[in-house]
């Protein structure tokens, strides 16, 4: 009888894996796409959306159904004064896009200099963090610099990216953060949506004559 259920487990891990590796092998041959009508991450299906802040002079793809974290939640999730003023999320809170506009001088020739300072104090403050990509590229015209990172939480691992770039002057910087169990799912995903990113010139004045 032992024998019997010891072969069942086993035939079940297999068909664990070998499901693992069809759907490895589908994302492969049909790569996923914020820009498509609708696509499946996990177990739910996402619209994305260009989502425009700060006055219109920024945007970005986001799924349709993350919205404005409430107060209460943003307070429990982000329990330090400073924490972002746009913060959406899913239902539940668990993956979210955050944007601030920093008081801080900032052009895009010193992004690079920004992300690696930033990488080096997260590193200062929790050197059990694991860090994966540092880069710093041109998207959509403008110079964007990010890493990811996994970190201990609570209740388990987070995954995030931290990104910066600059507007009218000044530090804007972001990040996408999920469950680490969520990694898989979500990482190329969080890339498209900071590869989605727009800047938008301020419309000079017209003078009048």
């Amino acid at each position: 009888m032992q024998d019997d259920l010891k072969e069942d487990d086993k035939l079940e891990h297999a068909d664990e894996k070998i499901l693992k590796l069809l759907q490895e092998m589908e994302t492969l041959e049909n790569p996923k796409t914020i820009h498509a009508e609708s696509i499946r991450i996990g177990v739910e299906n996402y619209v994305f959306e260009p989502v425009f802040f700060f006055n219109e002079r920024l945007s970005v793809h986001l799924p349709s159904q993350f919205t404005d974290m409430d107060e209460q939640s943003r307070k429990a999730k982000y329990p330090y004064e400073e924490r972002p003023e746009i913060i959406k999320a899913n239902a539940d809170g668990s993956i979210a896009f955050t944007l601030k506009y920093v008081d801080e001088n900032l052009s895009d020739p010193w992004v690079d200099e920004l992300t690696n300072g930033m990488k080096g104090m997260v590193k200062r403050a929790n050197p059990a963090n694991v860090f994966y990509t540092t880069e710093v590229e041109e998207i959509n015209g403008k110079r964007i610099g990010f890493f990811d990172f996994k970190s201990s939480a609570l209740d388990g691992y987070l995954y995030t990216i931290m990104f910066f770039l600059a507007l009218d002057g000044q530090a804007v910087i972001g990040s996408f953060t999920c469950p680490y169990s969520l990694y898989a799912d979500w990482r190329e995903i969080a890339y498209q949506m900071l590869q989605s990113i727009r800047v938008y010139e301020e419309a000079e004045e017209e003078v009048q004559a």
